[in-house]
Protein backbone atom coordinates (compact mmCIF):
# COMPACT_ATOMS: atom_id res chain seq x y z
CA UNK A 1 0.00 0.00 0.00
CA UNK A 2 2.78 2.48 1.07
CA UNK A 3 4.62 1.89 -2.90
CA UNK A 4 0.89 2.68 -4.32
CA UNK A 5 0.34 5.82 -2.82
CA UNK A 6 3.89 6.58 -3.26
CA UNK A 7 2.95 6.27 -6.87
CA UNK A 8 0.08 8.31 -7.07
CA UNK A 9 1.10 10.90 -4.06
CA UNK A 10 1.85 13.47 -7.67
CA UNK A 11 -1.29 13.62 -8.65
CA UNK A 12 -2.72 14.71 -5.71
CA UNK A 13 -2.57 18.23 -3.84
CA UNK A 14 -1.30 16.77 -0.44
CA UNK A 15 1.97 18.21 -0.43
CA UNK A 16 0.91 21.68 -1.54
CA UNK A 17 1.31 20.33 -5.33
CA UNK A 18 -0.12 22.22 -8.23
CA UNK A 19 -1.86 21.12 -11.42
CA UNK A 20 -2.91 22.47 -14.87
CA UNK A 21 -6.70 23.15 -15.16
CA UNK A 22 -7.18 24.46 -18.32
CA UNK A 23 -9.77 26.36 -19.61
CA UNK A 24 -12.35 27.26 -17.01
CA UNK A 25 -15.91 25.88 -18.36
CA UNK A 26 -17.89 28.23 -16.22
CA UNK A 27 -20.77 26.87 -17.53
CA UNK A 28 -20.52 23.71 -15.53
CA UNK A 29 -18.76 25.09 -13.03
CA UNK A 30 -21.71 27.44 -11.43
CA UNK A 31 -24.11 24.51 -11.99
CA UNK A 32 -22.04 21.63 -9.60
CA UNK A 33 -20.85 24.87 -7.31
CA UNK A 34 -24.77 25.60 -6.20
CA UNK A 35 -23.96 21.16 -5.13
CA UNK A 36 -21.15 21.76 -3.29
CA UNK A 37 -21.41 21.74 0.74
CA UNK A 38 -24.17 18.89 0.51
CA UNK A 39 -24.28 14.93 1.01
CA UNK A 40 -25.20 14.69 -3.39
CA UNK A 41 -23.12 12.61 -5.13
CA UNK A 42 -21.88 14.95 -8.06
CA UNK A 43 -21.92 12.50 -11.08
CA UNK A 44 -19.60 13.87 -14.29
CA UNK A 45 -21.54 11.83 -17.15
CA UNK A 46 -19.81 12.31 -21.23
CA UNK A 47 -17.76 10.97 -24.05
CA UNK A 48 -14.21 10.26 -23.49
CA UNK A 49 -12.01 13.62 -23.68
CA UNK A 50 -14.49 16.07 -23.71
CA UNK A 51 -12.82 17.79 -20.46
CA UNK A 52 -14.47 15.69 -17.23
CA UNK A 53 -10.58 15.57 -15.84
CA UNK A 54 -9.90 18.82 -15.88
CA UNK A 55 -13.45 19.89 -14.53
CA UNK A 56 -12.39 18.20 -11.50
CA UNK A 57 -8.89 19.51 -11.48
CA UNK A 58 -11.00 23.40 -11.47
CA UNK A 59 -13.23 21.80 -8.98
CA UNK A 60 -10.18 20.91 -6.52
CA UNK A 61 -8.65 24.38 -7.29
CA UNK A 62 -11.86 26.51 -6.06
CA UNK A 63 -11.80 23.88 -3.13
CA UNK A 64 -8.59 24.28 -2.02
CA UNK A 65 -7.71 28.06 -3.54
CA UNK A 66 -10.88 29.82 -2.43
CA UNK A 67 -12.66 27.99 -0.26
CA UNK A 68 -10.09 27.00 2.19
CA UNK A 69 -9.89 23.21 1.95
CA UNK A 70 -6.88 21.60 3.28
CA UNK A 71 -4.85 20.41 0.24
CA UNK A 72 -4.56 16.92 2.36
CA UNK A 73 -8.55 16.38 2.86
CA UNK A 74 -8.61 16.07 -1.23
CA UNK A 75 -8.58 12.10 -2.20
CA UNK A 76 -7.99 11.94 -6.29
CA UNK A 77 -7.95 8.75 -8.10
CA UNK A 78 -7.82 8.99 -12.17
CA UNK A 79 -8.58 5.24 -13.34
CA UNK A 80 -6.96 6.57 -16.87
CA UNK A 81 -3.87 7.17 -15.10
CA UNK A 82 -1.17 4.05 -15.12
CA UNK A 83 -0.49 5.20 -11.81
CA UNK A 84 -3.56 3.76 -10.34
CA UNK A 85 -3.26 0.33 -12.14
CA UNK A 86 -3.05 -1.30 -8.60
CA UNK A 87 -6.67 -0.43 -7.90
CA UNK A 88 -8.53 -2.41 -9.78
CA UNK A 89 -11.77 -3.00 -7.04
CA UNK A 90 -13.51 -1.37 -4.42
CA UNK A 91 -11.83 -3.27 -1.98
CA UNK A 92 -8.22 -1.94 -3.22
CA UNK A 93 -9.76 1.46 -3.12
CA UNK A 94 -11.35 1.36 0.56
CA UNK A 95 -7.99 0.12 1.63
CA UNK A 96 -6.04 3.16 -0.45
CA UNK A 97 -8.34 5.54 1.15
CA UNK A 98 -8.20 4.30 4.90
CA UNK A 99 -4.61 4.25 4.38
CA UNK A 100 -4.33 7.58 2.75
CA UNK A 101 -6.12 8.99 5.98
CA UNK A 102 -3.81 7.19 8.62
CA UNK A 103 -0.35 8.58 6.98
CA UNK A 104 -1.83 11.97 6.57
CA UNK A 105 -3.62 12.00 9.69
CA UNK A 106 -6.65 13.88 7.92
CA UNK A 107 -9.30 15.31 10.07
CA UNK A 108 -12.80 17.12 8.70
CA UNK A 109 -14.39 16.16 5.83
CA UNK A 110 -13.01 14.37 2.75
CA UNK A 111 -13.53 15.36 -0.93
CA UNK A 112 -13.44 12.28 -2.90
CA UNK A 113 -12.82 12.56 -6.43
CA UNK A 114 -13.20 9.69 -8.62
CA UNK A 115 -12.44 10.18 -12.40
CA UNK A 116 -13.50 7.47 -14.83
CA UNK A 117 -14.58 5.67 -11.91
CA UNK A 118 -16.52 2.76 -14.19
CA UNK A 119 -13.26 1.26 -14.13
CA UNK A 120 -13.00 0.24 -10.56
CA UNK A 121 -14.81 -3.74 -10.07
CA UNK A 122 -17.66 -2.86 -7.79
CA UNK A 123 -17.11 1.04 -7.33
CA UNK A 124 -20.89 1.35 -6.63
CA UNK A 125 -20.01 -0.25 -3.23
CA UNK A 126 -17.55 2.50 -2.26
CA UNK A 127 -19.59 5.20 -3.12
CA UNK A 128 -22.91 4.00 -1.91
CA UNK A 129 -20.97 3.57 1.81
CA UNK A 130 -19.35 6.34 1.85
CA UNK A 131 -22.16 8.98 0.81
CA UNK A 132 -24.43 7.44 3.26
CA UNK A 133 -21.54 7.13 6.40
CA UNK A 134 -22.80 9.41 9.05
CA UNK A 135 -19.93 8.96 10.83
CA UNK A 136 -17.64 11.26 8.83
CA UNK A 137 -18.11 13.69 6.81
CA UNK A 138 -17.09 12.74 2.80
CA UNK A 139 -18.07 14.63 -0.23
CA UNK A 140 -17.94 12.29 -3.75
CA UNK A 141 -17.59 14.01 -7.43
CA UNK A 142 -17.49 10.94 -9.41
CA UNK A 143 -16.91 10.66 -13.88
CA UNK A 144 -17.45 8.05 -16.21
CA UNK A 145 -18.02 7.89 -19.88
CA UNK A 146 -21.00 5.34 -19.96
CA UNK A 147 -24.46 6.44 -19.80
CA UNK A 148 -25.43 3.50 -17.97
CA UNK A 149 -22.89 4.30 -15.10
CA UNK A 150 -25.98 5.16 -12.73
CA UNK A 151 -28.42 2.05 -14.03
CA UNK A 152 -29.43 -0.48 -11.63
CA UNK A 153 -28.59 -1.14 -7.72
CA UNK A 154 -26.70 2.34 -7.55
CA UNK A 155 -29.12 4.46 -8.93
CA UNK A 156 -31.53 2.85 -6.75
CA UNK A 157 -29.61 2.91 -3.78
CA UNK A 158 -28.88 6.41 -4.65
CA UNK A 159 -32.34 7.54 -5.52
CA UNK A 160 -32.20 11.11 -4.51
CA UNK A 161 -28.86 11.41 -3.28
CA UNK A 162 -27.17 12.31 -6.50
CA UNK A 163 -27.25 15.02 -9.20
CA UNK A 164 -26.15 14.12 -12.63
CA UNK A 165 -24.25 16.50 -15.26
CA UNK A 166 -23.71 15.57 -18.93
CA UNK A 167 -20.62 17.09 -20.15
CA UNK A 168 -20.35 17.79 -23.61
CA UNK A 169 -17.14 19.12 -26.00
CA UNK A 170 -16.57 22.92 -26.43
CA UNK A 171 -19.55 24.79 -27.81
CA UNK A 172 -18.79 28.26 -30.11
CA UNK A 173 -18.26 30.11 -26.83
CA UNK A 174 -15.83 28.14 -25.37
CA UNK A 175 -13.80 27.82 -29.02
CA UNK A 176 -14.55 31.61 -29.01
CA UNK A 177 -12.59 32.37 -25.63
CA UNK A 178 -9.72 29.89 -25.93
CA UNK A 179 -8.80 31.64 -29.97
CA UNK A 180 -9.72 34.89 -28.32
CA UNK A 181 -12.03 36.20 -31.13
CA UNK A 182 -15.04 38.26 -30.65
CA UNK A 183 -15.54 39.66 -34.16
CA UNK A 184 -16.23 38.15 -37.67
CA UNK A 185 -18.54 35.57 -35.67
CA UNK A 186 -20.05 34.30 -38.73
CA UNK A 187 -16.68 33.58 -40.42
CA UNK A 188 -15.46 31.88 -37.32
CA UNK A 189 -18.63 29.71 -36.54
CA UNK A 190 -18.25 28.21 -40.32
CA UNK A 191 -14.42 27.25 -38.73
CA UNK A 192 -16.13 26.02 -36.22
CA UNK A 193 -18.33 23.73 -38.17
CA UNK A 194 -15.72 22.58 -39.76
CA UNK A 195 -13.63 21.20 -37.01
CA UNK A 196 -15.49 20.75 -33.83
CA UNK A 197 -15.18 21.12 -29.81
CA UNK A 198 -13.24 18.20 -28.72
CA UNK A 199 -10.52 20.35 -26.52
CA UNK A 200 -6.96 18.62 -27.74
CA UNK A 201 -8.03 19.60 -31.15
CA UNK A 202 -7.04 23.44 -29.81
CA UNK A 203 -3.47 22.35 -29.18
CA UNK A 204 -3.14 20.09 -32.92
CA UNK A 205 -1.74 22.15 -35.27
CA UNK A 206 -2.53 20.32 -38.85
CA UNK A 207 -5.29 18.17 -40.39
CA UNK A 208 -3.49 15.25 -40.55
CA UNK A 209 -2.60 15.61 -36.72
CA UNK A 210 -6.61 16.21 -35.87
CA UNK A 211 -7.47 13.31 -38.62
CA UNK A 212 -5.48 11.19 -36.06
CA UNK A 213 -6.28 12.36 -33.13
CA UNK A 214 -9.97 11.61 -34.28
CA UNK A 215 -9.33 8.34 -35.49
CA UNK A 216 -7.56 7.51 -32.17
CA UNK A 217 -10.49 8.64 -30.27
CA UNK A 218 -13.31 6.82 -31.83
CA UNK A 219 -10.64 3.65 -31.72
CA UNK A 220 -11.14 4.27 -28.39
CA UNK A 221 -14.64 4.68 -27.76
CA UNK A 222 -14.84 1.40 -30.12
CA UNK A 223 -12.37 -1.05 -29.01
CA UNK A 224 -12.26 -0.06 -25.29
CA UNK A 225 -15.52 1.37 -24.90
CA UNK A 226 -17.83 -1.35 -26.76
CA UNK A 227 -15.66 -3.78 -27.24
CA UNK A 228 -13.73 -4.16 -24.27
CA UNK A 229 -16.75 -4.39 -22.62
CA UNK A 230 -19.33 -6.42 -24.57
CA UNK A 231 -19.18 -9.37 -26.49
CA UNK A 232 -19.10 -8.02 -29.84
CA UNK A 233 -19.35 -10.79 -32.57
CA UNK A 234 -19.11 -8.10 -35.62
CA UNK A 235 -16.52 -5.67 -35.14
CA UNK A 236 -16.27 -4.52 -39.19
CA UNK A 237 -20.37 -4.02 -38.40
CA UNK A 238 -19.97 -2.02 -35.60
CA UNK A 239 -17.37 0.31 -37.49
CA UNK A 240 -19.75 0.73 -40.72
CA UNK A 241 -22.46 1.50 -38.06
CA UNK A 242 -21.31 4.08 -36.82
CA UNK A 243 -19.29 5.68 -40.29
CA UNK A 244 -23.74 5.53 -41.37
CA UNK A 245 -24.44 7.40 -38.60
CA UNK A 246 -21.95 9.70 -38.98
CA UNK A 247 -22.31 10.75 -42.39
CA UNK A 248 -26.52 10.63 -42.06
CA UNK A 249 -26.73 13.06 -39.01
CA UNK A 250 -30.15 14.80 -39.55
CA UNK A 251 -31.88 12.25 -41.52
CA UNK A 252 -34.60 10.22 -40.43
CA UNK A 253 -33.42 6.19 -40.10
CA UNK A 254 -35.09 3.42 -38.92
CA UNK A 255 -33.53 0.06 -37.95
CA UNK A 256 -35.49 -1.60 -40.80
CA UNK A 257 -33.41 0.97 -43.32
CA UNK A 258 -29.85 0.30 -41.58
CA UNK A 259 -30.76 -3.22 -42.39
CA UNK A 260 -31.07 -2.85 -45.70
CA UNK A 261 -28.52 -0.81 -46.38
CA UNK A 262 -26.43 -2.99 -45.26
CA UNK A 263 -27.83 -6.30 -47.24
CA UNK A 264 -27.68 -3.60 -50.44
CA UNK A 265 -23.97 -4.21 -49.54
CA UNK A 266 -23.72 -7.57 -48.82
CA UNK A 267 -23.42 -7.34 -45.46
CA UNK A 268 -26.41 -9.90 -43.32
CA UNK A 269 -27.23 -8.67 -39.85
CA UNK A 270 -30.88 -8.50 -38.23
CA UNK A 271 -33.09 -6.03 -36.23
CA UNK A 272 -31.33 -7.32 -32.72
CA UNK A 273 -28.09 -6.39 -33.82
CA UNK A 274 -28.54 -3.28 -35.11
CA UNK A 275 -30.29 -1.85 -32.15
CA UNK A 276 -27.96 -3.42 -29.95
CA UNK A 277 -25.19 -2.03 -31.32
CA UNK A 278 -26.68 1.46 -31.65
CA UNK A 279 -27.35 1.62 -27.58
CA UNK A 280 -23.74 0.40 -27.31
CA UNK A 281 -22.87 3.72 -29.34
CA UNK A 282 -25.11 6.00 -27.69
CA UNK A 283 -23.84 4.64 -24.31
CA UNK A 284 -20.24 6.13 -24.78
CA UNK A 285 -22.25 9.61 -25.71
CA UNK A 286 -20.38 9.49 -29.53
CA UNK A 287 -23.88 10.12 -30.64
CA UNK A 288 -27.04 10.97 -29.83
CA UNK A 289 -30.59 9.76 -30.30
CA UNK A 290 -33.61 12.36 -30.88
CA UNK A 291 -36.92 10.24 -31.62
CA UNK A 292 -40.40 12.18 -33.50
CA UNK A 293 -42.88 14.03 -31.40
CA UNK A 294 -46.67 14.22 -32.68
CA UNK A 295 -47.22 18.33 -31.60
CA UNK A 296 -51.21 16.67 -31.96
CA UNK A 297 -51.11 14.19 -30.00
CA UNK A 298 -48.54 15.19 -27.65
CA UNK A 299 -46.71 12.01 -27.58
CA UNK A 300 -43.52 10.30 -28.83
CA UNK A 301 -43.55 8.37 -31.73
CA UNK A 302 -41.26 5.12 -32.42
CA UNK A 303 -39.88 3.67 -35.80
CA UNK A 304 -37.31 6.51 -36.94
CA UNK A 305 -34.84 8.70 -35.58
CA UNK A 306 -33.09 11.17 -35.85
CA UNK A 307 -28.82 10.87 -34.76
CA UNK A 308 -26.51 13.28 -34.30
CA UNK A 309 -22.76 13.18 -33.14
CA UNK A 310 -21.63 14.02 -30.13
CA UNK A 311 -18.68 16.07 -31.85
CA UNK A 312 -18.21 17.25 -35.49
CA UNK A 313 -14.42 16.11 -35.51
CA UNK A 314 -15.37 12.31 -35.68
CA UNK A 315 -17.76 13.72 -39.39
CA UNK A 316 -15.26 16.29 -40.14
CA UNK A 317 -11.60 14.47 -39.90
CA UNK A 318 -12.66 10.92 -40.15
CA UNK A 319 -15.12 11.18 -43.73
CA UNK A 320 -14.80 14.21 -45.10
CA UNK A 321 -16.24 17.67 -44.85
CA UNK A 322 -17.94 19.07 -48.31
CA UNK A 323 -19.57 22.78 -48.50
CA UNK A 324 -23.02 20.77 -48.64
CA UNK A 325 -22.44 19.37 -45.20
CA UNK A 326 -23.03 22.81 -43.25
CA UNK A 327 -26.89 22.82 -43.02
CA UNK A 328 -26.68 19.13 -41.26
CA UNK A 329 -23.43 20.51 -39.81
CA UNK A 330 -25.37 23.13 -37.98
CA UNK A 331 -28.36 20.75 -37.19
CA UNK A 332 -26.01 19.07 -34.90
CA UNK A 333 -24.61 21.85 -33.39
CA UNK A 334 -28.22 23.01 -32.28
CA UNK A 335 -29.31 20.19 -31.38
CA UNK A 336 -25.99 19.43 -28.72
CA UNK A 337 -25.98 22.84 -27.32
CA UNK A 338 -30.06 22.45 -26.85
CA UNK A 339 -28.62 18.82 -24.80
CA UNK A 340 -26.50 20.92 -23.09
CA UNK A 341 -29.01 23.74 -22.17
CA UNK A 342 -30.67 21.13 -20.45
CA UNK A 343 -33.58 20.31 -23.00
CA UNK A 344 -34.70 16.56 -23.94
CA UNK A 345 -34.58 17.37 -27.78
CA UNK A 346 -37.15 15.95 -30.18
CA UNK A 347 -38.54 16.16 -33.96
CA UNK A 348 -41.62 17.34 -33.67
CA UNK A 349 -44.15 15.87 -36.87
CA UNK A 350 -47.14 18.11 -37.38
CA UNK A 351 -49.61 16.47 -39.76
CA UNK A 352 -47.18 15.75 -42.25
CA UNK A 353 -44.42 18.52 -42.02
CA UNK A 354 -41.52 18.50 -39.40
CA UNK A 355 -40.51 20.68 -37.06
CA UNK A 356 -36.63 20.69 -36.51
CA UNK A 357 -36.77 20.30 -32.64
CA UNK A 358 -39.15 20.37 -29.97
CA UNK A 359 -36.95 21.02 -26.97
CA UNK A 360 -38.19 20.56 -23.43
CA UNK A 361 -37.18 20.84 -19.94
CA UNK A 362 -39.58 21.17 -16.82
CA UNK A 363 -42.66 23.27 -17.91
CA UNK A 364 -40.73 24.78 -20.55
CA UNK A 365 -41.62 24.59 -24.58
CA UNK A 366 -39.64 25.70 -27.46
CA UNK A 367 -39.80 24.87 -31.02
CA UNK A 368 -36.90 25.53 -33.70
CA UNK A 369 -36.37 25.61 -37.03
CA UNK A 370 -32.69 25.84 -38.50
CA UNK A 371 -31.42 26.54 -41.94
CA UNK A 372 -27.76 27.53 -43.33
CA UNK A 373 -29.66 30.70 -45.59
CA UNK A 374 -32.62 32.00 -45.78
CA UNK A 375 -32.04 32.23 -49.39
CA UNK A 376 -35.37 32.62 -50.82
CA UNK A 377 -39.08 34.19 -50.21
CA UNK A 378 -39.64 29.89 -50.58
CA UNK A 379 -37.71 28.71 -47.72
CA UNK A 380 -38.37 31.74 -45.45
CA UNK A 381 -42.04 30.70 -45.80
CA UNK A 382 -41.20 27.07 -45.27
CA UNK A 383 -38.89 27.89 -42.36
CA UNK A 384 -41.02 30.21 -40.73
CA UNK A 385 -44.46 28.50 -42.03
CA UNK A 386 -44.02 25.40 -40.06
CA UNK A 387 -43.73 27.07 -36.84
CA UNK A 388 -46.55 29.30 -37.88
CA UNK A 389 -48.69 26.35 -37.73
CA UNK A 390 -48.20 25.62 -34.28
CA UNK A 391 -51.13 26.82 -32.26
CA UNK A 392 -49.68 27.40 -29.05
CA UNK A 393 -48.01 29.92 -26.85
CA UNK A 394 -44.39 28.69 -26.56
CA UNK A 395 -41.49 30.24 -28.00
CA UNK A 396 -40.39 29.69 -31.49
CA UNK A 397 -36.79 30.57 -33.26
CA UNK A 398 -35.42 30.27 -36.49
CA UNK A 399 -31.79 30.15 -36.32
CA UNK A 400 -30.05 30.20 -40.01
CA UNK A 401 -26.65 31.93 -40.92
CA UNK A 402 -27.46 35.03 -42.86
CA UNK A 403 -25.54 38.13 -42.51
CA UNK A 404 -29.13 39.92 -41.92
CA UNK A 405 -31.61 39.21 -39.22
CA UNK A 406 -35.38 39.32 -39.48
CA UNK A 407 -36.57 41.43 -35.71
CA UNK A 408 -39.79 39.63 -35.27
CA UNK A 409 -41.31 37.43 -37.60
CA UNK A 410 -45.27 37.14 -36.42
CA UNK A 411 -43.43 36.30 -33.08
CA UNK A 412 -40.71 34.08 -34.24
CA UNK A 413 -37.92 35.20 -33.32
CA UNK A 414 -34.61 34.93 -35.58
CA UNK A 415 -31.54 33.88 -34.36
CA UNK A 416 -27.88 33.49 -35.76
CA UNK A 417 -26.57 30.31 -33.76
CA UNK A 418 -23.84 31.73 -31.25
CA UNK A 419 -27.30 33.94 -29.69
CA UNK A 420 -28.27 30.36 -28.42
CA UNK A 421 -27.92 29.64 -25.16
Amino acid sequence: MEQILKKIRKYNTWEGQSFHIGYERSEYLEKIIEYIGTRLVKVLVGQRRVGKSYILRQIINLLTAHKGVSPQNIFFINKEYTAFDDIKTATDLDNLFNYYKKIYQVTGKVYIFLDEVQNISNWESFVNSYSQDFTGEFELFITGSNSNLLSGELATLLSGRYIEFEIFPFNFFEFAGIKNIYTHLQENFLTFLQTGGLPEMFHLNSEELKRNYSESLKDTVVLRDIVGRHRIKDLPLLEDLFKFLAVNIGNFTSFSSIINYFKNRQKKTNYETISTYVGYLKNTFIIHQAGRYNLRGKQTLGGEYKYYLNDLAFKNFLFGFYPSDIGYNLENYVFTQLKRMGYKVSVGILNNLEIDFVAQKSEKTIYLQVCYLLSSQKVIDREFGNLLLIKDNHEKFVISLDDIKFSNYEGIKHLHPWELQ
